[in-house]
């Protein structure tokens, strides 16, 4: 093994969470490690469909996060100098011809933002590409959206700026003295912190329990499809009323399933929408299973077909575009809340993961993570996105 500098933090996996953490890190002035097994990340970021729904939060907690959220995104492409592509856009909900739209809008009565409900007529002529026939209706709203990539490489970028250095390599397991975690072991030789923390999303899991640490963390195999830049044009965000919310809650209610591989605690489901980027590429989806391996294989051209069919239910114009199929892990907690801060009965191991809803309650939470960690007033928020919440798995 190579002998390596010791670093303040080492921080793993350089998605969205990884990327901004490790940010946030360098700039309360301390030293950073960022590792990430890709040269180009096959992740949750590279796949999202870059909505920030500052709209939604429900709690205290929640609206004040997607508060700040709303505010650091309006002002990260000038503070990394990095254009993030951060815009506002009409999102559509659209609710199911069977379903009623008042009940619909119900479920939506403490968001921040109440949606607005939409007519059938009202919901395509804000998007000519619906389909009438396959809704009641719509609720509206305004929502952000970024190009997740060029966010976290400009988190990236302005992290290296800042004195921060990054690594691609793959890691195998924690360097470990006692109930004290070091570093961390990869396939280019050891890496040596102060504080390690785990940002590898659906990975997080499996990588912590190599080291024998066990924390409820779990994840969904997320498929869709996405489409090269063409000419025809949404002129919002397409989305249903999401049943993914119900599928995780679900699909961690036997925790002891999930240190082992083969097994599916809930049936898969299909949240058909589509999104459409500045460059005028289009990602359609998506496919949530729940798969505990997390290397499972699935039937891709099945999900693809399925995907295309029920898009294309809703947006027939999108339906039978020329994509690629791509999937990756989603990890999420058992409350919806992220799980965030140091891993109780060890010291100098953390874990950043498990968020809902990462592109808009990232940015704000890596930052009051770093802050609480510089020793400055403390968080009461972060405290309360702890894994003792859970306990150990």
């Amino acid at each position: 093994m190579l002998y390596m500098k010791t670093y303040d933090w080492i921080v793993v996996g350089a998605g969205i969470t990884g990327a901004a953490l490790g940010y946030e890190l360098v700039k309360k002035g301390f030293s950073v490690l960022l590792i990430e097994q890709q040269a180009t990340p096959e992740n949750a970021t590279r796949y999202s469909y870059g909505t920030l729904a500052y709209w939604s939060g429900t709690s205290d907690i929640t609206r004040q996060l997607c508060l700040e959220g709303k505010e650091r995104h309006q002002i990260l492409s000038a503070e990394l100098d990095a254009d993030t592509e951060f815009r506002e856009l009409d999102l559509l909900l659209t609710i199911d011809r069977d379903d009623n739209p008042q009940a619909v809008l119900a479920e939506y009565e403490h968001c921040a933002i109440k949606p607005q409900l939409l007519s059938t007529a009202e919901a395509c002529s804000w998007e000519p590409l619906l389909n009438p026939d396959a809704i009641s209706g719509a609720l509206t709203t305004k929502t952000g959206h970024i190009n997740p990539q060029a966010t976290a490489k400009g988190y990236w970028e302005a992290m290296r700026r800042n004195g921060g250095a990054m690594e691609i390599a793959k890691v195998r397991d924690l360097l470990r003295d006692g109930s004290r975690i070091t570093g961390v072991i990869t396939d280019r030789g050891s890496y040596y912190g102060a504080n390690t923390v785990i940002c590898a999303g659906g990975f997080s899991r499996r990588m912590l329990k190599v080291a024998g640490i066990l924390v409820r963390l779990y994840f969904t195999h997320a498929e869709l499809i996405e489409i090269a830049p063409v000419p025809i044009q949404l002129r919002t965000i397409v989305m249903p009323n999401l049943q993914r919310y119900g599928l995780e809650a679900k699909a961690c209610e036997l925790d002891s399933l999930w240190d082992y591989p083969g097994h599916e605690p809930v049936p898969p489901i299909l949240d058909p929408g589509a999104v459409q980027f500045l460059d005028g590429s289009i990602r359609l989806g998506q496919m949530s299973r729940v798969l505990t391996d997390p290397e499972a294989k699935v039937d891709s051209s099945a999900s693809e077909a399925a995907i295309r069919t029920h898009v294309g239910k809703i947006l027939p114009a999108l339906g039978q575009l020329p994509g690629t199929w791509h999937s990756c892990l989603v990890a999420f907690s058992g409350d919806i809340m992220p799980v965030v801060g140091p891993i109780p009965g060890m010291t100098g191991i953390h874990v950043f993961s498990s968020f809902t809803y990462p592109m808009v309650f990232v940015p704000p939470i890596a930052q009051r993570f770093a802050n609480h960690m510089a020793g400055g007033v403390p968080d009461d928020f972060i405290p309360q996105m702890s894994p003792t919440r859970f306990g150990l798995s």
